[in-house]
């Protein structure tokens, strides 16, 4: 069966890992708390977002201090939870606005991109990052990778390494799963996909074992049909 879309991380695919590590989570966990005390009761999205994350922990209602602990707590153990994502996005949004930092783009992406999209193939992301964030990060980096994106899917499909995240990407797009090839450089996340029935590739710019998945060292390695 043809693939007639893709679907793609950011990190690690689009930009390097090493800007969300080293620069988006460090600025993030460090304003966490002052940001939900500022906004976590008059900012309606992040007092959704609250309530989800007390929802989450079996139906609290969460005070702003709780709440801050709560999702920096989250962050060290490495969990992404949509409630997490949509406040740091916002979080990250202030960073933008104040050119706290600009974002990094891999220089093979906005080319990438634009010939699969002459070739008539739709593009989507998915990132465990928030949508704004997502559009934030390709955005401020000055490419014109966000332009050529027909959608961008973050954890309200579900978790990543969760193959019903997939099946529900792929009944959102409107196309079977084999049609859809996905690009990432997490291997746990590929076997996810490929569980799913989705065709998988393997982004592998630092090296690594890529498991069962194909591998290719950059995005102008590939060449899709």
């Amino acid at each position: 069966m043809a693939i007639e879309a893709v679907l793609i991380d950011i990190e690690g695919v689009l930009g390097p890992l090493s800007f969300l590590d080293e620069t988006l989570t460090p600025y993030a966990s460090e304003r966490l708390v002052a940001f939900i005390a500022a906004h976590g009761e008059e900012d309606e999205e992040i007092e959704e977002a609250l309530d989800e994350a007390g929802r989450l922990m079996g139906g609290f209602s969460l005070k702003p201090a709780e709440a801050g602990a709560l999702l920096l707590r989250w962050m060290k153990q490495g969990r992404k939870p949509t409630p997490l994502k949509i406040i740091q996005g916002r979080i990250w949004q202030e960073g933008y606005a104040s050119g706290a930092f600009r974002a990094e783009v891999h220089g093979d992406a906005g080319p990438s991109l634009a010939a699969w999209k002459a070739q008539g193939l739709r593009l989507f992301t998915f990132s465990s990052s928030s949508e704004l964030a997502q559009k934030l990060w390709l955005s401020s980096a000055g490419s014109d990778a966000e332009s050529l994106l027909d959608g961008f899917f973050d954890t309200r499909m579900g978790q990543k390494v969760e193959e019903e995240a997939y099946k529900a990407i792929a009944q959102e797009i409107g196309l079977a799963p084999a049609q859809i090839l996905v690009l990432s450089e997490n291997v746990d996340e590929l076997d996810a996909a490929a569980s799913a029935g989705l065709a998988t590739l393997r982004i592998a710019r630092a090296g690594g074992d890529s498991g069962r998945h194909p591998a290719v060292a950059d995005l102008a390695s590939i060449i899709l049909p």
